[in-house]
């Protein structure tokens, strides 16, 4: 289908922003920054917020977590933010957590992992993993239930997030019930369809892309690691049942579709849902909030139910 309206119009305020490349991280970061705070979504009243530090751990990573209404234990659901690795940080993922936790009943332990370039690849991996092992470990602590702990993410979160269900299944330390992707970058490529159909005009760009894995990776042979491009990972077996979201006007949407169908052919439940008439980055962008709330409060809802089935 045609883009919606509302897409079209931010997309020609869009191309009035300069370039990724044209900026630096930290000048990226701050324009990024200013839509964070006008996401309407942060409004959304939850039980409970708190903050930490991520205990034991040695650098400072900030948690901060989000706590239903309601009896526990409540599953636990561990959030990456997106951001292409450079950018976003606790305020990104916000709104996207406190209705995640108040629609889907979980518990939500949001991830400030480390950026680059100031970081590079393997950090934020090292992050995202070491959160979601103290999740496990500390579930009764954060009224969570130890037995329904899931993964979630956006873009580079929800890469960030199926290198962690890899990265689980393969060292044993804990278990998880279900990874939650949302327009998720699963290979260090360039070559898909979807790159070639939608390089121009509908936000990100595959110039876009390759400035945030030039700030991302330490040299471009990183790529080619499962824990940079799970799509390359040997064996997909063994998994935890996946929601991957796409949506249309993206050039990271054949990658996704790649990804859940290799899932599905090594036995991993999944289910895929693309979303017409949308852009990458949706969950982004404040002023497309009454055209992506719907859709926003259909992922929360479709995540309760894949928690539920996994109530032991």
């Amino acid at each position: 289908m045609p883009l919606l309206p509302e897409v079209k119009d931010f997309l020609q305020q869009y191309q009035q922003l300069p370039t990724l490349n044209q900026l630096s991280p930290q000048d990226a970061r701050k324009l990024a920054a200013m839509g964070y705070k006008l996401n309407p979504n942060r409004q959304v009243k939850v039980a409970e917020i708190s903050e930490r530090l991520l205990p034991n751990y040695p650098v400072p990573v900030a948690l901060r977590i989000y706590t239903p209404s309601g009896t526990p234990p409540f599953p636990v659901v561990v959030y990456l933010h997106g951001g292409g690795w450079v950018l976003g940080n606790l305020e990104m993922a916000d709104g996207t957590c406190r209705i995640l936790c108040k629609q889907a009943q979980c518990v939500v332990v949001s991830v400030d992992y480390r950026l680059g370039p100031e970081n590079k690849f393997p950090a934020g991996v090292e992050d995202a993993y070491a959160a979601t092992l103290w999740a496990s470990r500390h579930a009764d602590q954060l009224r969570g239930n130890p037995q329904q702990l899931a993964i979630a993410g956006d873009s580079a979160g929800a890469n960030l997030a199926a290198v962690v269900a890899l990265m689980a299944r393969d060292r044993g330390e804990f278990s998880l019930i279900h990874q939650l992707l949302i327009y998720p970058v699963t290979n260090y490529a360039n070559d898909t369809p979807s790159y070639l159909e939608y390089a121009v005009g509908y936000g990100l760009t595959p110039e876009d892309m390759v400035w945030f894995w030039q700030h991302y990776l330490p040299h471009p042979e990183a790529g080619n690691s499962p824990l940079v491009s799970p799509l390359q990972a040997e064996f997909l077996g063994g998994l935890p049942p996946a929601s991957i979201y796409t949506v249309e006007y993206d050039i990271l949407r054949s990658e996704a579709e790649i990804y859940a169908a290799k899932l599905q052919q090594a036995g991993v439940n999944v289910f895929h849902k693309c979303y017409p008439g949308l852009i990458h980055g949706f969950l982004g962008v404040p002023i497309l909030t009454p055209v992506t709330n719907p859709i926003l409060l259909e992922i929360a809802e479709n995540l309760e139910q894949a928690l539920r089935k996994h109530h032991p």
